[in-house]
């Protein structure tokens, strides 16, 4: 007859919902909030957790997500409450403590939140969800633990990344098959472009080209390439920090939502601003993407289409290694050639050199391919809100 174990003895159930809060300070751009509310949604949807999310920032986060308030403390969105950070030492109107807590991007917690987690009778999951870099030392201090010098409360670094051993980066669930029926439905396509440019498709043999980036002083060189090219060119502008660059060079007061130019052989169309969900589409009907920052920079990896980054300039510098470390894991298997064109032109667009459009497509063939092969590698790192969702639980046993 064997003997139970004693109640006491046995270790705690995890909660079967679990409850999540993410700690989000807006530093710059959309980058920050895109990413937590990425999150969360994809927590949310597909792991059944219950999200709050803390952001200093609703201005930047509405861009975003239109539905969203500016003025409310609190409000709920697809199920997903949302507290205005609004300073600091601010943690909710009712002090609760979550099951797991995200704090993102070193981000500080609440000191009163803080203090609560280590009275709570359970302690927390707590997780510092870092920046996505591609350099080789993130596996070494992926999941790694930091004690608190204070409180019995232990923090553990989550780091998103390209390679084995890391986070990997968010995708959801339903992704490829949502870019795989668009890519095969013309009507879908046609619908798409009447209703963002309020035009029709362009021909098969004009090449068109998404542009979301920082201010560069590179875009004028690339604007008069793609000018006096002899292919045609159709630019999608998404409004932003590029949109003032683009109006210089059409002659125009400015470049906003709705706008249309044509010189020679280039034509563009400014968009609006999108909301997260209508941002894979525009990556989708583009034939090359041109991302910044994390986000999109992702987001063009899935969509399996040869894209060129804007990396978040740093002071010295500092962002080239990561620029090269994402270069190495994505143009590992690409020819010489073509590895070293696309190696020139992601550098002269982040600020070294003069960017030679004619030399970057003529291999487009060999990085249409890689860039589908690359999307398949990258996924079976698995995804960052699977991995996050899986490492939570192991604790919370």
């Amino acid at each position: 007859m064997s003997s139970a174990t004693p109640p006491s003895a046995q270790p705690a159930a995890a909660p079967t919902v679990i409850a999540c809060d993410i700690f989000c300070a807006v530093i710059d751009n959309f980058g920050d909030i895109g990413v937590c509310w990425r999150l969360a949604r994809q927590l949310a949807s597909e792991h059944g957790w219950l999200v709050r999310v803390f952001v200093d920032d609703l201005h930047a986060f509405q861009k975003l997500c239109p539905s969203l308030a500016l003025d409310r403390a609190r409000q709920a969105i697809g199920g997903i409450v949302i507290e205005h950070w609004r300073e600091p030492a601010h943690a909710g109107d009712t002090l609760e403590v979550a099951d797991v807590v995200i704090e993102a991007f070193a981000c500080e917690l609440p000191p009163i939140y803080v203090a609560a987690m280590a009275r709570r009778e359970r302690a927390p999951v707590w997780l510092n969800l870092e920046y996505l870099s591609a350099e080789d030392w993130v596996a070494d201090f992926h999941l790694r633990p930091s004690p608190h010098p204070r409180y019995p409360l232990t923090k553990t670094f989550f780091f998103p990344g390209l390679g084995p051993g890391t986070g990997g980066v968010l995708k959801e669930r339903h992704l490829d098959a949502a870019r795989m029926a668009f890519e095969a439905s013309q009507p879908a396509r046609e619908a798409w472009w009447l209703e963002t440019t309020g035009r029709a498709p362009p021909p098969a043999t004009a090449t068109v080209i998404s542009l979301f980036a920082y201010e560069n002083p590179a875009v004028d060189s690339l604007l008069e390439q793609w000018r006096d090219g002899a292919e045609a060119v159709v630019l999608l502008v998404p409004e932003g920090r590029i949109s003032g660059a683009v109006a210089r060079f059409f002659g125009l007061p400015s470049f906003t939502a709705g706008s249309h130019a044509e010189r020679d052989s280039l034509s563009a169309h400014a968009l609006a601003f999108t909301a997260q969900a209508g941002y894979d589409p525009l990556l989708w009907a583009s034939d090359v993407n041109f991302v910044r920052g994390e986000d999109s920079f992702v987001r063009a990896q899935w969509a399996a289409k040869p894209f060129v980054w804007h990396i978040y300039p740093q002071a010295d510098d500092a962002h080239l290694p990561k620029l090269d470390a994402a270069l190495a894991h994505y143009a590992r298997s690409l020819p010489g050639d073509a590895r070293n064109a696309l190696a020139r032109f992601w550098h002269a667009w982040n600020g070294a050199g003069k960017p030679d459009w004619a030399e970057f497509q003529r291999h487009h063939a060999v990085l249409k391919r890689r860039a589908a092969e690359w999307a398949g590698e990258l996924a079976l790192i698995g995804d960052l809100a699977g991995n996050l969702a899986l490492f939570a639980k192991t604790q919370l046993k």
